[in-house]
């Protein structure tokens, strides 16, 4: 009689194996995410352990160079700047977004450019070779370098690796391939963790740069284990609706480079276009002389970006109000409404208050929280703002306006878009001198704040 093959249950967040089955996990404590799975046999080894065993020598820490990583662009700027210089080679990169938003559209425009560095392999497990090659005609790349292989098999793609050696490798998507010995369906929690497992071993040996496409849950986050996202050595997100024509990609994670930056670019006929003016771009429709809108100058990494908030408050006709917030943090706009209901004497305890920021962008910085308070207050007294004028800083719970970093930047990118006032706590005003042509109107608390941009003076 055979014996009973052992199951374990593994988290699809967190990777934490346990022998039972809990509604929660107990390492991470997310409900229900506890996936059954057969263990990978171990290898067998003499000297009692298993596992690969080390081929790398050990080097005293003064005899390891200290060069500069060898990257290589990807001919589109934007992503450059996010990858902070270009692809670092042997690394792996993953790249996750909301389908049919343009993933496999920017890497196919990615590959015909690194095809004049080498060979290109492009792996898809969920299109044929044709689909692929009718993408590529409208985009205009054709290569001889540019290798494209319709595959699932984890063995069979390894393979051809070899023989080809390329020096790029793009996998759409991770969530399609699957190793044959485990004992599960393609997109399990051991699949996923097994294939990036094997393309991380390559890239480290080999020194060819590796990007794998992953899904997104309906949450947001990455399909699969969370210990995908600790494996590769960078994470872009694709944001922005895929019927808008503006997409953004954002690092989440970067071991060599700032996390800060972003790339914005536009869906067209001819694939994803570089957007070099973002904040042109986002203020384009603004309206003019309409109440609720206000615009904001963020920081995103070592660029300025001016972006339009708007805000729409209306009476109520419920007992519990309705708070909306869309590409602005929730918690912190509901924070943002009580600190303008206690300390400036504005009734929006019994109004419904919806906020958006257009373009698809979202604001995480804290100098964002003036621009959000001015438009709900513009919305609330029904009265615009000047159309010449945007805003930054930090609004603390007594009220006081806080400073924030790179006023001069903010103030310069101000300028350059031809506005002509600035609102921004008087803090920030101290040892700047600000551009010909622009008026700062500086603000100790939020009621001077709202004072001031109501009045234009």
């Amino acid at each position: 009689m055979a014996a009973k093959s052992r199951t374990v249950f593994v988290c699809s967040e967190c990777g934490n194996e346990t022998a039972k089955w809990f509604g929660q996990c107990p390492s991470c404590k997310s409900w229900n995410t506890l996936v059954e799975t057969e263990p990978m046999p171990a290898a067998p080894s003499r000297h009692g352990f298993s596992g690969a065993v080390s081929r790398t020598a050990a080097a005293p820490l003064s005899a390891i160079e200290t060069a500069d990583e060898l990257r290589a662009s990807t001919g589109i700027g934007e992503l450059d700047r996010v990858l902070g210089g270009g692809t670092v080679l042997g690394s792996l990169i993953l790249v996750g977004g909301e389908p049919g938003i343009g993933k496999s559209t920017l890497l196919l425009q990615v590959s015909a450019t690194l095809c004049a560095r080498g060979k290109v392999l492009y792996v898809t497990g969920e299109e044929s070779s044709r689909q692929i090659k009718l993408r590529a005609q409208r985009l205009g790349i054709n290569s001889d370098t540019l290798y494209v292989e319709a595959e699932t098999r984890l063995d069979s793609i390894m393979e051809n690796i070899r023989q080809l050696s390329p020096g790029f490798i793009i996998v759409d998507s991770i969530q399609t391939v699957y190793k044959p010995e485990a004992a599960s369906a393609p997109g399990s929690v051991t699949q996923i963790r097994e294939c990036a497992l094997a393309l991380m071993q390559y890239a480290k040996t080999s020194g060819a740069t590796v990007f794998i496409v992953g899904h997104v849950t309906k949450e947001g986050a990455l399909a699969g284990p969370k210990i995908l996202e600790h494996m590769v050595d960078c994470v872009l997100y694709f944001e922005g609706d895929r019927h808008a024509s503006y997409r953004i990609i954002r690092a989440v994670k970067n071991r060599y480079g700032s996390t800060d930056e972003i790339g914005v670019f536009e869906m067209s006929a001819r694939g994803l276009l570089e957007v070099p003016n973002p904040s042109q771009a986002l203020l384009s429709g603004r309206p003019k002389d309409v109440p609720g809108s206000c615009i904001a100058c963020v920081m995103e990494g070592t660029r300025p970006i001016l972006a339009e908030v708007q805000a729409l408050v209306t009476k109520s006709s419920f007992g519990n109000p309705r708070r909306t917030a869309d590409g602005f943090d929730y918690n912190r706009a509901v924070l943002l409404l009580a600190v303008l209901e206690k300390r400036s004497g504005i009734d929006v305890g019994s109004c419904d208050v919806y906020m958006n920021v257009t373009g698809g962008l979202k604001l995480s910085e804290p100098a964002s929280d003036l621009p959000a308070i001015l438009a709900v207050a513009s919305s609330i007294s029904d009265r615009p703002l000047r159309e010449d004028m945007a805003s930054f800083g930090e609004i603390g719970l007594t009220g006081e306006l806080r400073t924030v970093s790179n006023v001069a930047q903010r103030l310069s990118e101000i300028r350059r878009l031809g506005f002509s006032q600035c609102v921004l706590p008087r803090r920030c005003c101290i040892g700047i001198k600000p551009p010909e042509g622009l008026t700062l109107l500086a603000a100790e608390n939020l009621s001077d704040a709202i004072r001031i941009s109501l009045s234009g003076k």
